[in-house]
């Protein structure tokens, strides 16, 4: 439950039949069934979380690592994986509407654009991360440069063209005037010294980590701002002050 399911059901098989958690809620044919389906044999335990997926695939993930740890079955190496073709669209919990699942202004497939005004969810998206041992140590994606593409994206998201304009126009200006190919990613480095030193924690390879709170201990950051710099700066405050 700390990491998002509302549960955990199980069925274990020791004995000469196998038990599970949630017998009382199905027929002894349904249960078959779900014993089939998982391909339970003797001496198997088989774990199962029930939610939407945007629940259930990163609790399996993190279940499947911690169950690993603990039996030692994880290999020495290093094994790396590109992660590509991302949703380019998820819908809002709260409201059912289409967001981009990372910014409007990555670059779909190609052989998805016919998909972009009848079937959001088909689209997928030229971005790409770069995985180590189950840790990201990069992410990226290549951009749209189409002027129209990129309005034709921001209306797939609920932007009126009056939005568009306000608060995109210039960017969509510029492309009229054409722009070059261009994508990339952004390196952790600091991901990267974690695991070479075998560390658990980020904190235990930067040079100056911070704690939950947010305070960094060595310089006793946050600290006061002098009012000489906020008139500077052009920054007004309102509130009390904390100590």
């Amino acid at each position: 439950k700390g990491i998002g399911a509302k549960g955990l059901a199980f069925v274990r098989w020791v004995d000469e039949k196998p038990s599970c958690s949630f017998a009382k809620f199905f027929s002894e044919e349904e249960l078959s069934a779900i014993l089939a389906r998982l391909g339970c044999e003797k001496g198997d335990v088989s774990l199962i979380v029930a939610d939407k997926d945007s629940v259930t695939l990163p609790v399996l993930g993190a279940l499947r690592t911690t169950c690993a740890k603990r039996l030692d079955i994880i290999p020495e190496g290093w094994a790396f994986v590109w992660i590509v073709e991302f949703p380019f669209f998820e819908k809002d919990e709260e409201t059912g509407a289409w967001v981009a699942m990372h910014h409007p202004f990555t670059m779909p497939l190609d052989e998805c654009l016919p998909y972009l005004d009848t079937d959001p969810g088909r689209v997928k998206a030229k971005c790409y991360d770069l995985v180590l041992n189950g840790v990201e140590l990069a992410s990226g994606s290549m951009r749209i440069t189409d002027s129209e593409l990129q309005e034709h994206m921001f209306r797939s998201l609920g932007l009126t063209d009056e939005e568009i304009e306000a608060k995109f126009g210039f960017l969509v200006d510029a492309y009229h005037y054409g722009a070059p190919p261009h994508g990339g990613m952004g390196l952790g480095l600091d991901r990267l010294s974690m695991l070479l030193c075998g560390a658990d924690s980020l904190r235990d390879v930067t040079a100056f980590p911070k704690v939950q709170s947010a305070a960094e201990l060595m310089s006793g950051c946050p600290a006061p701002i002098d009012q000489a710099q906020l008139d500077e700066l052009g920054i007004s405050l309102n509130g009390e002050e904390k100590d």
